[in-house]
């Protein structure tokens, strides 16, 4: 994956720091295209931006080929195609055919959903490397649920097409509260389909997944026992089978490198041509990203104050300034910071060294509480599905909260 008005100091705060990056940046290896928003799916932790109801034209088809020709003269080699749904943009195999051309890796990243035998067959014909397919639950009933649709089956029908075509098989589980005690069952779905690669992504909480962050938020006690799951389960299975549990960032002490350093490897183009160096941040304030539809690749990338305006170090505050870590963690997650303090510069709370840490654990003591007055359940609190006909700003945290 996928937001408005700052409560706090923001980016273009009295006395930030101008934007320049401490040097010269490599080229974007890592290009994400979200071809569309259009999506069948209404799922609670869609990382979609939840204004995109609000968002322009998604680019034409010589547009998106133009991009691709531009990324890959400045050097990008893995592409991955994502929305929304890919597969609801009818030039897919004609954009596929350009990137494979031109030398990408090409990873389709679906629900599955419009992947009939046709369609793979001229995927594969076009030259389409890899295909990651997402599952919500490992029942009907909870895997509808989530998503708001009934696609149970047919995700079932599209794995069984994966493996006739001899694309490895990669399933997605993104976690949360309401599915996180089924990781058990989850693994042993993904085994009877014959999954090589399974990726149990923690939900990361921006997106429609911030709007529903006190419902799917998990507990201690949840996450250790799905750890351990895991880990019993990897054991049994050894090398036939790579399973990768991304463990949640509130449950950490130092933050994750958000894409390595923003502006470092990984760029983004929104349906629009909102190009973003990651794919939550047009969400930032006082980030003015530019347009595909205005300026190349090049321009965008090396150019643009967007895209230097978290390079390097100089974009620092305390603690990040002087802490040693700092070529680690890059400061973390911007978006992150943005959400639970108001000032996207802060330092990420999920870092204990941040003054605002108090956030994160907040929140976590919350969920706990949550799930013990539920008996250790979920729970049954009211969720918001994602909604194409309704846009909603995603707003920080209170001032109240943040004291």
């Amino acid at each position: 994956m996928s937001l408005l008005p700052p409560l706090g100091a923001g980016l273009d705060a009295p006395g930030a720091l101008p934007a320049q990056p401490a040097r010269t940046p490599g080229p974007p290896l890592w290009l994400l295209l979200e071809l569309t928003y259009r999506c069948p799916l209404h799922c609670v932790f869609c990382y979609n931006p939840t204004d995109f109801a609000g968002t322009g034209a998604e680019l034409s088809t010589e547009d998106w080929r133009r991009v691709l020709r531009e990324a890959r003269a400045l050097g990008a080699v893995q592409l991955g195609l994502s929305g929304g749904e890919p597969l609801a943009r009818e030039d897919l195999e004609e954009l596929v055919a350009e990137a494979h051309g031109l030398g990408f890796y090409i990873n389709l990243i679906t629900s599955g959903v419009g992947l009939s035998e046709a369609r793979i067959a001229a995927l594969k014909n076009a030259g389409l490397d890899h295909i990651q397919l997402s599952f919500q639950d490992s029942s009907r009933e909870m895997n509808d649920f989530l998503s708001s649709t009934r696609t149970f089956d047919l995700k079932a029908q599209v794995a069984a097409l994966i493996r006739k075509y001899d694309y490895p098989m990669v399933l997605n589980v993104v976690l949360h509260r309401h599915n996180i005690d089924h990781v058990g069952a989850i693994l042993e779905m993904a085994e009877r389909m014959g999954a090589q690669y399974v990726e149990l992504a923690n939900t990361q909480y921006y997106g429609w997944a911030w709007l529903n962050r006190e419902q799917l938020l998990p507990s201690r006690a949840q996450l250790a026992r799905a750890e351990a799951v895991t880990q019993a389960f990897r054991a049994r299975v050894g090398n036939r089978m790579q399973v990768y549990f991304v463990v949640p960032d509130y449950f950490e002490v130092r933050p994750k490198a958000c894409m390595s350093g923003l502006g470092s490897v990984f760029l983004a183009v929104a349906p629009d041509g909102t190009a973003m160096p990651c794919h939550a941040a047009r969400m930032l304030p006082g980030l003015e990203l530019p347009s595909v539809r205005t300026a190349s690749v090049r321009e965008i990338w090396y150019d643009s104050a967007a895209f230097n305006r978290f390079r390097g170090e100089q974009w620092m505050k305390e603690p990040c300034a002087s802490c040693p870590e700092r070529d680690k963690d890059h400061g973390g997650c911007r978006c992150q910071a943005y959400l639970l303090t108001g000032d996207a510069a802060n330092a990420d709370p999920v870092c204990d060294k941040s003054p605002y840490h108090h956030l994160v654990t907040a929140a976590v003591a919350r969920a706990e509480q949550a799930v013990a007055a539920a008996g250790g359940a979920a729970g049954a609190q009211a969720l918001r599905f994602r909604d194409h006909r309704i846009s909603i700003p995603v707003v920080p945290e209170t001032p109240a909260a943040r004291r």
